[in-house]
């Protein structure tokens, strides 16, 4: 696999995701978004199961599938609320991440306090449930994403000026979202691909 480059002073986390082995890297200089987890090109998740359609097996997957994507959505308001300050230890990002995952976050969002970084603005993103398991009464839900970095981009927090000249883009992510002990889903773990990958 072929690293891509990624902002941030270099933090490696391993990271499973969609059953491929990846490098998070939190660090050098390029077009991810604030507060992300670069990663290495990852295998994109195979299509949902088929899931039996009876009404209990067609309600517990709809929930699980809001859920999980709500949780998703709520992952990156969070870390786009954070980045304004490049907060790390902000405890709303422990409410939709967990793991990995908000291990990355605060990875991320640390070495851009120390290198004097904050985000304005916040990502789009068009998240796609690509499997459910089980496929009845699911609790492990994988998510694709092509979000949209344009509109969420670092500034020198001293200057204010722009910190990356090249602006963000469209960025191929993938997620994986479980549902802890109490019920609640949090992602557990997440990769994002280079800008224009998606």
């Amino acid at each position: 696999m072929e690293k891509t480059s990624i902002r941030r002073a270099a933090m490696p986390v391993a990271v499973l995701v969609a059953g491929a082995a990846v490098t998070v890297t939190l660090g050098g200089c390029s077009h991810q978004s604030p507060g992300t987890a670069g990663a290495q090109a990852v295998s994109t998740p195979s299509a949902a199961p088929s899931v039996p359609v009876t009404p209990s097996a067609s309600a517990d997957t709809g929930s699980a599938r809001s859920l999980a994507t709500a949780a998703y959505l709520g992952m990156w308001r969070d870390m786009a609320t954070a980045s304004r300050t490049a907060d790390w230890e902000a405890p709303a990002l422990a409410h939709h991440a967990t793991g990995a995952a908000l291990s990355a976050i605060s990875r991320g969002l640390y070495a851009d306090h120390l290198n004097g970084l904050v985000a304005k603005g916040a990502p789009k993103d068009y998240p796609v449930v690509t499997s459910m398991d089980p496929s009845v009464d699911p609790t492990t839900v994988m998510i694709s994403d092509c979000g949209d970095s344009s509109q969420w981009l670092q500034y020198r927090k001293d200057t204010g000026k722009l910190a990356d000249n090249r602006p963000g883009g469209r960025q191929a992510i993938t997620a994986e979202v479980k549902q802890q002990g109490d019920g609640s889903w949090k992602v557990t773990r997440f990769a994002v691909e280079a800008v224009d990958s998606c």
